[in-house]
C-alpha cells in the first residue's frame, strides 16, 4: 500500500517514477490563461490569512461547503474568516474522491510545508500556521508564484481595462513575465441590452470618439485591441455556450447595432448574428496582430436564479451543458481558414461527450503552416481532474497528436493553485509510463522524456512565442 500523496503520487510505476522525476518535475511553468488579480501581483501584496488567500472567490469549494450543508453565511456571507476556515476543514474529510481533496493537501505541502490532513482537529493548528508565514515577506504574492518555477502567465482582461497593473509589473524587477489577453464577451453580449449599451458608454468615454454606429463600435474596440498589443497582449479568450457563425452582412449588423443603442428588443436570430459578426472581426483583427485566439465552450452559466440575485456571477452556480457544437465550429473556423484568415486556435471543450467532436475537428484545420495550429485544448474546469485529464490525453491521441499539445493551464483565480500544473505532469507521466511498460511504446526513456518535456513547457513556449 502506497503513503497517501508521497513523492510517486499518481505515478503507478518505476517507468512513470522516473518519467516525471527526470523530466517534468523541473520543468517551468507557462500558465497561459488564468483568472489572478493583476492590481494583487502588481502590488505584491500579502495576504492577511488563509482564508483570504485560500477561499474567497473560489467556487470549487463553495460548491464543496454548500453540498456538505454549510450555510451560505460561512461561504460568501459575513461570518469571520476564520469561521469561515473551520466550516472549510470540516468538510474537507467528505470530499474523498473529488478533486479538491487532493489539490487541498497538494496545496498545503507544496507551499507550507504542512503534511498534516486538514480536518476538524487539525484546522486550528493549520490555520495559525499558515497566516503566519502568509505575513512573512517569503510569501507576499510575487514569491508565491515564483517559488513555483513559474515563467509565464497570462491574465483575463477585458477591452476597457487600463492595464496599468501590467505596465507597473513590467517595469518592475521581477523575473516573471506577466501578459494581458483580451476578453471581450462583455461588448458582444447582445442579450443584456442594458448591460451592453453601459458597456458601450464605458468604451465610447476611454476612447474618446463618439460610438453612434456599428462602424465606430468596431473603431473603438480595435483600438483597445491595439492598445492590448502595445502592452505585450499576444493572446485573446472567449467564454461562450457555443461559437457563433450565423450567415450575416454588414448592413443587417449595422441595422441591428442601431437598434442595440435605441434599447430595441433584438429577435434571437438578431442576437445570434450579432455575436457571429463580433467573434468574426475579433478572430480577424487576431490573425492580423499574430495572435492565439482562445475559446472555452460549453459552460451553462448562471443557472440558479434565486443566487445570481443575492450572490452574483461566478459564485458556484454554473454547470456542464450540452449544446450543439460541431456545425458551428466548423461554420467558424472554415470561413476564416477559407480566406487564409485563421489564426492559431486553442478549443477548450467542458463537455466530455464531446471530446472526439473537438479533437476531430481541430485536425480538419491544422495546414502545416505551424506545428499544432489548432488544438484541442487542456481539460477545462469540471474536466480538470484526474478523470478529466485522463480522457482528454487519450482522445487527442487517438485522434491527434497528444504529442503537441501545449500544456496545462490553472484557468485559476487563486494565488495557491499551480501545483495544479504538477497534478497533470503526474497523470500524464502516469499514461505514458503505463503505456511502455505494457509494451504499448517503446521503452525509449530519452525519446518519450523529451516529449513529456515538450508538452509541459516548450510546445507552449514556442507556440505562444514566450
Amino acid at each position: 500500500m502506497k503513503d497517501f500523496l508521497d513523492q510517486n503520487f499518481l505515478l503507478q510505476n518505476k517507468t512513470a517514477e522516473r518519467l516525471y522525476h527526470e523530466f517534468a518535475k523541473g520543468m517551468p511553468i507557462i500558465d497561459y490563461h488564468c483568472h489572478l488579480d493583476p492590481e494583487q501581483m502588481a502590488a505584491n501584496v500579502n495576504f492577511r490569512n488563509l482564508t483570504e488567500i485560500w477561499l474567497k472567490g473560489d467556487h470549487y469549494k463553495w460548491r464543496a461547503m454548500r453540498a456538505n450543508g454549510v450555510n451560505e453565511a460561512f461561504i460568501t456571507g459575513d461570518k469571520s474568516d476564520w469561521e469561515k476556515f473551520e466550516q472549510w476543514a470540516a468538510t474537507v474529510p467528505y470530499t474523498l474522491r473529488n478533486p479538491l481533496y487532493h489539490w487541498t493537501h497538494l496545496e498545503l505541502q507544496r507551499y507550507f510545508d504542512v503534511h498534516d490532513l486538514l480536518a476538524p482537529k487539525t484546522a486550528k493548528v493549520i490555520y495559525d500556521h499558515c497566516t503566519e508565514k502568509l505575513k512573512t515577506p517569503e510569501y507576499s504574492v510575487q514569491n508565491l508564484i515564483s517559488k513555483m518555477n513559474v515563467e509565464v502567465i497570462c491574465t483575463t482582461d477585458d477591452p476597457i481595462d487600463t492595464l496599468e497593473h501590467h505596465q507597473l509589473i513590467n517595469k518592475s524587477k521581477w523575473n516573471v513575465k506577466v501578459f494581458p489577453a483580451f476578453r471581450p464577451d462583455k461588448a458582444m453580449n447582445a442579450d443584456d441590452l442594458k448591460a451592453l449599451n453601459e458597456y458601450i458608454n464605458k468604451l465610447e468615454s476611454i476612447v474618446n470618439i463618439p460610438i453612434d454606429s456599428y462602424k465606430h463600435y468596431l473603431t473603438a474596440l480595435k483600438k483597445r485591441h491595439d492598445y492590448f498589443a502595445e502592452n505585450g497582449c499576444t493572446i485573446s479568450d472567449h467564454g461562450l455556450e457555443q461559437l457563433y457563425a450565423e450567415e450575416f452582412t454588414s448592413q443587417e449588423v449595422a441595422v441591428i447595432f442601431d437598434k442595440i443603442r435605441l434599447g430595441k428588443e433584438l429577435q434571437y436570430t438578431e442576437v445570434l448574428k450579432f455575436k457571429s459578426a463580433m467573434l468574426y472581426e475579433f478572430a480577424l483583427w487576431d490573425h492580423e496582430k499574430g495572435w492565439v485566439q482562445q475559446y472555452h465552450i460549453g459552460a451553462l452559466r448562471n443557472n440558479n436564479s434565486r443566487a445570481y440575485r443575492e450572490i452574483g456571477p461566478d459564485t458556484g452556480y454554473d454547470s456542464m451543458g450540452d449544446f450543439s457544437q460541431a456545425k458551428a465550429l466548423s461554420r467558424f473556423l472554415n470561413k476564416l481558414d477559407s480566406t487564409n484568415q485563421l489564426a492559431k486556435t486553442i478549443i477548450y471543450n467542458l463537455n466530455p461527450a464531446d471530446n472526439e467532436l473537438i479533437a476531430t475537428m481541430t485536425g480538419n484545420f491544422n495546414d502545416g503552416s505551424v506545428v499544432g495550429k489548432i488544438q484541442f485544448g487542456s481539460a477545462w474546469w469540471f474536466l480538470d481532474q484526474k478523470d478529466g485529464m485522463t480522457r482528454q490525453f487519450n482522445a487527442l491521441s487517438s485522434m491527434g497528436l497528444v504529442s503537441r499539445l501545449v500544456g496545462m493551464l490553472t484557468d485559476s483565480r487563486s494565488f495557491l493553485s499551480f501545483p495544479r500544473h504538477e497534478y497533470f505532469r503526474r497523470l500524464l507521466c502516469n499514461l505514458f509510463g503505463t503505456d511502455i511498460e505494457n509494451g504499448e511504446l517503446p521503452n525509449d526513456i530519452e525519446w518519450v522524456g523529451q516529449i513529456i518535456k515538450d508538452i509541459c513547457y516548450y510546445n507552449a513556449k514556442n507556440y505562444f512565442n514566450f
